[in-house]
Protein backbone atom coordinates (compact mmCIF):
# COMPACT_ATOMS: atom_id res chain seq x y z
CA UNK A 1 0.00 0.00 0.00
CA UNK A 2 1.75 3.84 -0.73
CA UNK A 3 1.83 5.36 2.27
CA UNK A 4 -0.68 8.62 2.11
CA UNK A 5 2.40 11.31 2.18
CA UNK A 6 3.54 9.89 -1.28
CA UNK A 7 0.22 10.78 -2.88
CA UNK A 8 -0.62 14.19 -4.05
CA UNK A 9 -3.62 15.51 -5.66
CA UNK A 10 -4.70 18.38 -7.80
CA UNK A 11 -7.91 18.83 -8.87
CA UNK A 12 -9.52 21.53 -11.68
CA UNK A 13 -12.60 21.75 -13.76
CA UNK A 14 -14.32 23.99 -15.50
CA UNK A 15 -18.09 24.02 -17.63
CA UNK A 16 -18.37 26.40 -20.24
CA UNK A 17 -22.23 27.39 -22.74
CA UNK A 18 -20.63 26.57 -25.92
CA UNK A 19 -21.29 29.22 -28.87
CA UNK A 20 -25.06 28.24 -29.85
CA UNK A 21 -26.98 27.61 -26.79
CA UNK A 22 -28.82 29.83 -24.86
CA UNK A 23 -27.96 28.38 -21.25
CA UNK A 24 -25.68 25.93 -19.63
CA UNK A 25 -27.41 22.51 -18.73
CA UNK A 26 -24.29 21.28 -17.62
CA UNK A 27 -22.87 21.14 -13.78
CA UNK A 28 -19.34 20.78 -12.38
CA UNK A 29 -18.22 20.00 -8.82
CA UNK A 30 -15.16 18.86 -7.06
CA UNK A 31 -13.16 18.57 -3.88
CA UNK A 32 -9.92 18.17 -2.92
CA UNK A 33 -9.45 17.20 0.89
CA UNK A 34 -6.77 19.36 2.21
CA UNK A 35 -4.63 16.60 4.16
CA UNK A 36 -5.62 13.28 2.89
CA UNK A 37 -5.45 11.38 -0.27
CA UNK A 38 -8.90 11.85 -1.49
CA UNK A 39 -10.78 13.61 -4.13
CA UNK A 40 -13.28 13.64 -6.45
CA UNK A 41 -14.63 15.25 -9.85
CA UNK A 42 -18.30 15.13 -11.02
CA UNK A 43 -20.04 16.32 -14.42
CA UNK A 44 -23.72 15.86 -14.97
CA UNK A 45 -25.09 17.18 -18.13
CA UNK A 46 -28.79 17.74 -17.81
CA UNK A 47 -31.68 17.51 -20.45
CA UNK A 48 -35.38 18.42 -20.58
CA UNK A 49 -35.32 21.70 -22.53
CA UNK A 50 -35.15 25.24 -21.12
CA UNK A 51 -34.49 25.65 -17.21
CA UNK A 52 -35.40 21.76 -16.94
CA UNK A 53 -31.97 20.68 -18.18
CA UNK A 54 -29.84 23.00 -15.83
CA UNK A 55 -31.72 21.94 -12.84
CA UNK A 56 -31.50 18.32 -12.89
CA UNK A 57 -28.00 18.61 -13.27
CA UNK A 58 -27.39 20.87 -10.56
CA UNK A 59 -29.38 19.58 -8.32
CA UNK A 60 -27.50 15.89 -9.19
CA UNK A 61 -24.35 17.56 -8.64
CA UNK A 62 -25.69 19.47 -5.07
CA UNK A 63 -26.56 15.46 -3.88
CA UNK A 64 -23.40 13.84 -5.37
CA UNK A 65 -21.07 16.58 -3.89
CA UNK A 66 -22.81 16.68 -0.16
CA UNK A 67 -22.56 12.94 -0.21
CA UNK A 68 -18.98 12.12 -1.12
CA UNK A 69 -17.07 14.88 0.66
CA UNK A 70 -17.95 13.39 4.36
CA UNK A 71 -16.52 10.47 3.31
CA UNK A 72 -13.15 9.99 5.06
CA UNK A 73 -14.89 9.86 8.35
CA UNK A 74 -12.45 8.57 11.50
CA UNK A 75 -14.71 5.23 11.35
CA UNK A 76 -13.36 4.76 7.55
CA UNK A 77 -10.63 5.56 7.75
CA UNK A 78 -9.95 3.02 10.56
CA UNK A 79 -11.66 0.84 8.22
CA UNK A 80 -9.44 -2.17 6.01
CA UNK A 81 -8.86 -1.35 2.43
CA UNK A 82 -11.66 -3.67 1.57
CA UNK A 83 -13.52 -2.90 4.02
CA UNK A 84 -13.16 0.98 3.05
CA UNK A 85 -13.82 0.11 -0.84
CA UNK A 86 -17.14 -1.36 0.45
CA UNK A 87 -18.01 1.71 1.80
CA UNK A 88 -16.91 4.19 -1.10
CA UNK A 89 -19.55 1.84 -3.66
CA UNK A 90 -22.32 1.90 -0.49
CA UNK A 91 -21.75 6.08 -0.41
CA UNK A 92 -21.51 6.48 -4.25
CA UNK A 93 -24.71 3.88 -4.47
CA UNK A 94 -26.62 6.57 -2.20
CA UNK A 95 -25.48 9.37 -3.67
CA UNK A 96 -26.58 9.04 -7.20
CA UNK A 97 -30.05 7.51 -5.45
CA UNK A 98 -30.25 10.57 -3.60
CA UNK A 99 -29.72 12.98 -6.96
CA UNK A 100 -32.27 10.40 -8.94
CA UNK A 101 -34.73 10.78 -5.80
CA UNK A 102 -33.95 14.51 -5.84
CA UNK A 103 -35.13 15.15 -9.55
CA UNK A 104 -37.90 13.23 -9.45
CA UNK A 105 -39.43 15.14 -6.50
CA UNK A 106 -38.41 18.38 -8.21
CA UNK A 107 -40.77 17.12 -11.75
CA UNK A 108 -43.34 16.53 -8.65
CA UNK A 109 -43.73 19.96 -7.81
CA UNK A 110 -42.95 21.94 -10.63
CA UNK A 111 -44.77 20.23 -13.74
CA UNK A 112 -43.30 22.18 -16.52
CA UNK A 113 -39.51 20.53 -15.83
CA UNK A 114 -41.69 17.56 -16.55
CA UNK A 115 -39.22 16.16 -18.70
CA UNK A 116 -36.07 17.02 -17.18
CA UNK A 117 -33.44 14.62 -16.23
CA UNK A 118 -29.34 14.57 -16.44
CA UNK A 119 -26.47 12.15 -17.18
CA UNK A 120 -23.81 12.10 -14.39
CA UNK A 121 -20.29 11.00 -14.24
CA UNK A 122 -17.66 10.87 -11.43
CA UNK A 123 -14.08 9.99 -10.13
CA UNK A 124 -13.53 9.59 -6.73
CA UNK A 125 -9.65 8.75 -5.55
CA UNK A 126 -9.07 7.54 -2.37
CA UNK A 127 -5.62 6.50 -1.65
CA UNK A 128 -4.03 4.79 -4.56
CA UNK A 129 -7.18 3.52 -6.31
CA UNK A 130 -9.60 5.49 -7.97
CA UNK A 131 -13.43 4.35 -8.50
CA UNK A 132 -15.87 5.56 -11.47
CA UNK A 133 -19.51 5.87 -11.56
CA UNK A 134 -21.64 6.97 -13.82
CA UNK A 135 -25.32 7.00 -16.34
CA UNK A 136 -25.38 8.40 -19.48
CA UNK A 137 -22.92 9.64 -21.92
CA UNK A 138 -20.82 11.97 -19.92
CA UNK A 139 -17.44 9.95 -19.93
CA UNK A 140 -14.09 9.10 -17.89
CA UNK A 141 -11.04 8.50 -19.03
CA UNK A 142 -7.45 7.58 -17.49
CA UNK A 143 -4.30 8.85 -19.41
CA UNK A 144 -0.82 7.80 -18.15
CA UNK A 145 2.62 7.14 -20.04
CA UNK A 146 0.96 4.02 -21.03
CA UNK A 147 -1.28 6.03 -22.95
CA UNK A 148 -5.03 6.54 -22.94
CA UNK A 149 -8.10 4.64 -22.05
CA UNK A 150 -11.74 5.59 -22.12
CA UNK A 151 -13.38 4.42 -18.53
CA UNK A 152 -16.40 4.33 -19.10
CA UNK A 153 -18.85 3.15 -22.06
CA UNK A 154 -21.58 5.33 -22.82
CA UNK A 155 -25.47 4.13 -22.06
CA UNK A 156 -26.46 5.28 -25.47
CA UNK A 157 -28.17 3.85 -28.70
CA UNK A 158 -25.16 4.31 -30.61
CA UNK A 159 -23.28 2.70 -28.30
CA UNK A 160 -25.37 -0.51 -28.12
CA UNK A 161 -25.23 -0.65 -32.22
CA UNK A 162 -21.84 -0.25 -31.96
CA UNK A 163 -21.40 -3.20 -29.64
CA UNK A 164 -23.53 -5.31 -31.71
CA UNK A 165 -21.49 -4.64 -34.80
CA UNK A 166 -24.43 -2.38 -36.66
CA UNK A 167 -22.67 0.80 -36.82
CA UNK A 168 -19.02 1.88 -36.42
CA UNK A 169 -17.16 4.34 -33.89
CA UNK A 170 -16.84 6.45 -37.38
CA UNK A 171 -20.34 6.35 -38.29
CA UNK A 172 -22.22 7.05 -34.31
CA UNK A 173 -20.55 10.34 -34.90
CA UNK A 174 -22.95 11.68 -37.36
CA UNK A 175 -25.49 9.35 -36.68
CA UNK A 176 -29.02 10.95 -35.78
CA UNK A 177 -29.74 9.32 -32.97
CA UNK A 178 -26.15 9.94 -31.06
CA UNK A 179 -27.73 11.65 -28.27
CA UNK A 180 -30.42 9.17 -27.40
CA UNK A 181 -29.31 7.94 -23.89
CA UNK A 182 -30.86 4.25 -22.69
CA UNK A 183 -29.59 5.43 -18.70
CA UNK A 184 -30.02 8.52 -16.76
CA UNK A 185 -30.73 10.10 -13.55
CA UNK A 186 -34.61 11.69 -12.90
CA UNK A 187 -36.44 9.28 -15.54
CA UNK A 188 -37.16 6.29 -14.07
CA UNK A 189 -37.59 5.48 -9.84
CA UNK A 190 -34.55 2.96 -10.23
CA UNK A 191 -31.44 3.50 -11.82
CA UNK A 192 -28.70 1.22 -13.04
CA UNK A 193 -25.27 2.76 -12.27
CA UNK A 194 -22.05 1.52 -13.36
CA UNK A 195 -19.68 1.42 -11.13
CA UNK A 196 -15.75 0.58 -11.00
CA UNK A 197 -12.59 0.78 -8.99
CA UNK A 198 -9.43 0.40 -10.24
CA UNK A 199 -5.74 0.98 -8.99
CA UNK A 200 -3.64 3.62 -9.49
CA UNK A 201 0.11 2.70 -10.21
CA UNK A 202 1.54 5.24 -11.96
CA UNK A 203 1.76 9.45 -12.05
CA UNK A 204 -1.52 9.86 -14.11
CA UNK A 205 -3.80 11.96 -14.72
CA UNK A 206 -8.04 11.13 -15.33
CA UNK A 207 -10.25 13.26 -17.15
CA UNK A 208 -14.03 13.56 -17.30
CA UNK A 209 -16.19 15.15 -19.70
CA UNK A 210 -19.54 15.60 -21.05
CA UNK A 211 -20.41 15.09 -24.64
CA UNK A 212 -19.41 18.61 -25.90
CA UNK A 213 -16.24 17.65 -25.89
CA UNK A 214 -16.32 13.97 -27.35
CA UNK A 215 -18.63 15.96 -30.28
CA UNK A 216 -15.39 17.03 -31.43
CA UNK A 217 -12.88 15.76 -30.56
CA UNK A 218 -12.13 11.81 -30.93
CA UNK A 219 -9.83 9.40 -28.95
CA UNK A 220 -6.31 10.48 -30.37
CA UNK A 221 -6.69 13.98 -30.36
CA UNK A 222 -8.07 13.68 -26.68
CA UNK A 223 -4.96 11.95 -25.87
CA UNK A 224 -2.59 14.64 -27.25
CA UNK A 225 -3.84 17.36 -25.42
CA UNK A 226 -3.47 15.61 -22.05
CA UNK A 227 0.02 14.12 -23.29
CA UNK A 228 1.55 17.30 -24.10
CA UNK A 229 -0.21 20.33 -22.39
CA UNK A 230 1.26 21.26 -19.21
CA UNK A 231 0.21 22.52 -16.43
CA UNK A 232 -1.84 19.34 -16.85
CA UNK A 233 -4.73 21.17 -15.03
CA UNK A 234 -5.11 23.70 -17.94
CA UNK A 235 -5.51 21.27 -20.66
CA UNK A 236 -9.28 21.84 -19.12
CA UNK A 237 -9.45 25.11 -20.68
CA UNK A 238 -7.36 23.54 -24.07
CA UNK A 239 -10.01 21.33 -24.54
CA UNK A 240 -13.03 23.77 -24.15
CA UNK A 241 -11.20 25.97 -26.28
CA UNK A 242 -10.55 23.30 -28.60
CA UNK A 243 -14.23 22.57 -28.74
CA UNK A 244 -15.30 26.06 -28.91
CA UNK A 245 -13.16 26.76 -32.09
CA UNK A 246 -14.61 23.49 -33.98
CA UNK A 247 -18.55 24.93 -33.57
CA UNK A 248 -19.63 24.74 -29.32
CA UNK A 249 -22.73 23.25 -30.26
CA UNK A 250 -23.12 22.04 -26.94
CA UNK A 251 -22.07 22.56 -23.28
CA UNK A 252 -18.65 21.82 -22.82
CA UNK A 253 -17.70 20.67 -19.26
CA UNK A 254 -13.80 18.99 -18.48
CA UNK A 255 -12.88 18.13 -14.88
CA UNK A 256 -9.23 16.62 -14.35
CA UNK A 257 -7.51 15.56 -11.67
CA UNK A 258 -3.78 14.97 -11.41
CA UNK A 259 -2.45 11.76 -9.40
CA UNK A 260 0.98 12.08 -8.29
CA UNK A 261 3.47 9.37 -6.91
CA UNK A 262 5.99 12.11 -5.22
CA UNK A 263 8.27 9.24 -3.96
CA UNK A 264 9.59 6.41 -5.83
CA UNK A 265 7.68 3.93 -4.14
CA UNK A 266 6.30 0.30 -5.00
CA UNK A 267 2.76 0.01 -4.87
CA UNK A 268 0.60 -3.09 -4.72
CA UNK A 269 -2.85 -3.77 -6.53
CA UNK A 270 -4.54 -5.29 -4.29
CA UNK A 271 -6.39 -7.59 -6.92
CA UNK A 272 -7.42 -4.31 -8.77
CA UNK A 273 -5.99 -4.02 -12.07
CA UNK A 274 -5.74 -0.81 -14.32
CA UNK A 275 -7.33 -1.46 -18.00
CA UNK A 276 -4.44 -1.40 -20.47
CA UNK A 277 -5.03 1.49 -23.06
CA UNK A 278 -7.71 1.19 -25.50
CA UNK A 279 -9.73 2.96 -27.73
CA UNK A 280 -12.34 0.34 -27.11
CA UNK A 281 -14.00 1.23 -23.43
CA UNK A 282 -13.41 -1.21 -20.70
CA UNK A 283 -15.73 -3.74 -19.49
CA UNK A 284 -17.40 -3.16 -16.37
CA UNK A 285 -20.25 -4.62 -13.74
CA UNK A 286 -23.64 -3.01 -13.65
CA UNK A 287 -24.67 -2.18 -9.94
CA UNK A 288 -28.58 -2.01 -9.39
CA UNK A 289 -30.02 -0.77 -6.31
CA UNK A 290 -33.34 1.05 -5.31
CA UNK A 291 -33.71 4.53 -5.38
CA UNK A 292 -35.06 6.10 -1.67
CA UNK A 293 -37.93 8.10 -1.82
Amino acid sequence: MTPKEAIRLAINGRTDIGQVRDENEDHIGWYNHPSLPMGFVVIADGMGGYTGGSKASQIAVKCVTEHLETLPTSTFQACTPDQQLLVIHSKILDALNAANAGILDAKVSAPQLANMGSTIVLALVWQDKVTIAHLGDSRAYLWNKDGLCQLTSDHSLVQEMIDSGSLTVTQARSSRVRNHITRALGVTEFIEPNINTYALIQNSLLMLCSDGLTEYLDHGELEFVLSTHRPALECCYRFISEANEMGGKDNISVGIIEYTLENKVSVSQANISVPAPSSAPVEDVTVRKESRA
